[in-house]
């Protein structure tokens, strides 16, 4: 059994969400709270699976009052509904320990997904976020492997994405074209690729080209 603490300045939301997901076999829904502030005092007298809580809150906003509810409860699973845009406030709340964000233009179906997401320990976000995220992490990470490149390297891989051959790079930096075949070889293996049109994929991706 579930048990969620639901937390919303607004009455008719508060009751929305509690009728909605009391209805469910394995969800109870243990309180309904007004206010950041009465999480705190709640919480260490009840046992809570799942926070819903909104970031606009009277008294201590939402983003607040989860860094410090996550502080002291870890097993806690908060799913932010909130009606502030998921692109501005997403990423924001989940560094502070959210395991979702929902806006509240989301279906009653979406609702029930998320909770049941979070409260399995997963990551519950809108299929745009999730993908922004996800691309944002393969950015990083590339951005990574083209940051151990020594300078030398950047300027052969510059040289090779405009069409130059090995001949023509080692006239042009003042090296022999055994030097080029060694800076090439590495540059395969240091970002993973297997042959020359990928490798200048990658120089393209990143502005090297």
């Amino acid at each position: 059994m579930t048990k969620i603490l639901i937390v919303d300045s607004h009455p008719i939301v508060r009751k929305g969400l509690e009728s909605f997901l009391d209805a469910k076999p394995d969800f109870d829904v243990v309180g309904s709270l007004n206010s950041g502030i009465e999480i705190f005092d709640f919480v260490r007298h009840n046992k809570v699976d799942v926070i819903i809580s909104e970031v606009d809150l009277p008294e201590l906003n939402g983003i607040t009052a989860l860094r410090a509810v996550k502080k002291e409860n870890k097993n806690i699973n908060v799913l932010m509904f909130s009606h502030q845009p998921e692109e501005i406030y997403a990423i924001s709340t989940l560094k502070a320990g959210a395991s979702g964000y929902l806006n509240k233009t989301a279906d009653l179906e979406s609702i029930e997904k998320a909770v049941r997401k979070i409260s399995s320990g997963e990551v519950s976000l809108s299929e745009k976020m999730d993908k922004h995220l996800r691309y944002e992490d393969t950015r990083k990470s590339r951005t990574r492997l083209f940051k151990r490149l020594s300078t030398r390297e950047v300027e052969v891989l510059k040289l090779l994405s405009i069409g130059r051959k090995n001949k023509e790079i080692a006239e042009e930096l003042s090296i022999n074209e055994k030097t080029v075949s060694t800076y090439k070889a590495r540059l395969f293996k240091k970002l993973n690729v297997t042959n020359i049109v990928d490798l200048i994929n990658q120089a393209k991706h990143h502005d090297l080209a």
